[in-house]
């Protein structure tokens, strides 16, 4: 049976404070997130952690996304990069590179496929996932406690990495 999962990220500032959050029902979700980060590195680590949750499940995972770059850095632009040296097609190196290199090994032999949902039009599980990232960026901005979520059962999940570089917010012309 395939695990249908949203998978959100928030940042209050872009860079500021920051979280991330994967979705199923309210018994399966998970939250964390960082002081300063931006919100596509949340978007990438909701990704990567949901991955990292479910990957001993042996389940195809769907993954429901409000985020375009999410999804094409996992199914478009990462074989790629890999191959240009983690390179952009510029030749400038690949923002948040930590975080795509690790997906890129937790998709290795996975069934992993990904849907677009328009974000803050009333999906219940991509609003379920964004109330919850929006919660831990806002615990990081009040320095409260953040809610972190009962995770997957049976699961214990590395902490989600650190952002190492925060990439400006971009830039409309």
């Amino acid at each position: 049976m395939t695990i249908v999962a949203a998978a959100d990220g928030s940042a209050l500032g872009n860079p500021g404070p920051a979280g991330w959050a994967w979705y199923v029902d309210d018994d399966r979700w998970a939250a964390g997130g960082w002081p300063r980060a931006t919100n596509n590195i949340g978007e990438l680590t909701a990704v990567l952690q949901l991955l990292r949750a479910t990957k001993d499940t042996g389940e195809p995972l769907h993954i429901l996304c409000d985020s375009q770059y999410a999804i094409k850095a996992c199914t478009e632009w990462l074989a790629g990069w890999k191959r240009k040296g983690w390179r952009k097609a510029d030749g400038k190196p690949v923002l948040n590179v930590e975080i795509i290199k690790e997906l890129d090994a937790e998709l290795q032999g996975r069934k992993v496929t990904f849907e677009w949902v328009r974000g803050h039009v009333g999906h219940e599980m991509n609003e379920a996932a964004d109330v919850r990232a929006r919660g831990a960026a806002t615990a990081f901005q009040n320095h409260t406690e953040v809610p972190t979520g009962p995770g997957w059962p049976d699961t214990v999940v590395p902490p989600a990495p650190e952002p190492v570089q925060v990439e400006p917010p971009a830039t409309l012309f």
